[in-house]
């Protein structure tokens, strides 16, 4: 028997993704430490295409993950995790990776490919008015601050010379006021 008579089998004749049943072919999943039928997955062009090039990665297409999450196939385990992973800032993508557990092999291999890894999102502080913030940026305040372990208030309109900026929070920055180095929410200032 062919691997793409038995993967047609296993799946029914749909896509293990998203289950539309034109269109199929066999999707070897990255980085397997295995060889054998549940390092493949039968997939249609829309779920194949849209994971080689994650730019054309259409949110509610993969809605369908809902659903086949709770394949027993490690295969389509690992890929609905990772894909998942890829769409988390949509919000509900991480609703169903709370639901979702794998044993801590399958686990390991759908980690292979660094889809969890949020280093390739960049941080941006914008102050109250959406202006990106940089580093050495000036702000005047926009609402009088108690300063927590000081003995003054921060006026309104007291300027924040030479910022620098929170590098793992986007709505902190850093600066002195009165001699006095302290956080500063980003929603509190404007940019000068």
């Amino acid at each position: 028997m062919t691997k793409l008579k038995e993967l047609k089998d296993r799946s029914g004749n749909i896509c293990e993704l998203c289950g539309k049943s034109d269109d199929l072919a066999i999707y070897e999943v990255p980085k397997s430490p295995n060889v054998g039928l549940d390092s493949s997955i039968l997939l249609c062009s829309v779920c194949s295409a849209q994971i080689e090039d994650s730019s054309t990665m259409d949110p509610n297409h993969w809605r369908c993950l809902n659903d086949s999450m709770w394949s027993q196939v490690s295969g389509v385990q690992v890929m609905v995790w990772r894909i998942l992973h890829r769409l988390k800032s949509e919000g509900w993508p991480q609703d169903l990776l709370d639901m979702l557990y794998l044993d801590d092999e399958i686990l390991d291999w759908a980690k292979a490919s660094g889809d969890h890894n949020d280093e390739n999102i960049e941080i941006k502080h914008l102050d109250a008015n959406g202006a990106l913030l940089k580093a050495g940026d000036n702000v005047v305040l926009i609402k009088d601050l108690n300063v927590k372990g000081a003995t003054f208030t921060a006026k309104r309109g007291t300027a924040v010379r030479n910022i620098s900026l929170v590098h793992d929070n986007s709505e902190h920055i850093e600066g002195k006021i009165n001699g006095q180095h302290i956080v500063i929410l980003t929603k509190y200032v404007k940019k000068s």
